[in-house]
């Protein structure tokens, strides 16, 4: 299994399996990364300009895959736990911690530069297993008892501030 620097493990064998497509994709087969940031890599952004900007990971004629391009990034944008399925409920103007953190599966090797990232939403209580045991992220896993009392509860609040209290119940009558 994976492991993070500090050698506590990151849930899956294959960061890859979890990879969706790379955020740079535009929505007509080109590489944004080498448009947009053509100073941080300008060997890979003159490659890319030279075939107008086409990733070579969508070409049906190329062998590439997402591993292969050195500018790789995919970031999970569903708001819930990979693993338990349990869903983000942030208050507004709250500081409380959130239900969902962003968890990483990739991790530079042998003091290597990481190049790819690859990232998913794991639950508090989830990323913890993952991180300080065995867990994996494809385990058959249901939320954490705390875990839906904590969502309970924030949805609870949401709807007491949904319903109306006119600004003299809210404050009191002065008279």
């Amino acid at each position: 299994m994976e492991k993070t620097p500090r050698g506590t493990s990151v849930g899956v064998d294959d960061p890859y399996e979890f990879a969706g497509v790379c955020d740079y994709l535009t929505g007509d087969g080109n590489c944004r990364y080498a448009f947009d940031h053509y100073e941080h890599d300008p060997e890979f952004a003159r490659e890319r300009a030279e075939d107008d900007y086409e990733c070579p990971v969508v070409d049906p004629e190329s062998d590439w895959s997402w591993a292969d391009c050195p500018q790789f990034r995919s970031r999970n944008r569903d708001r819930e736990c990979v693993r338990c399925g349990l869903e983000e409920k942030r208050m507004a103007h709250d500081d409380e911690r959130p239900l969902l953190e962003e968890h990483h599966l990739s991790y530079a090797r042998d003091g290597e530069r990481l190049t790819h990232e690859i990232t998913v939403y794991l639950c508090r209580w989830c990323h913890a297993k993952v991180h300080n045991s065995w867990a994996r992220i494809t385990d058959d896993a249901s939320p954490e008892p705390d875990a839906v009392a904590e969502l309970e509860g924030r949805r609870s609040r949401e709807y007491d501030e949904l319903g109306f209290e006119s600004a003299a119940e809210r404050y009191g009558e002065d008279e």
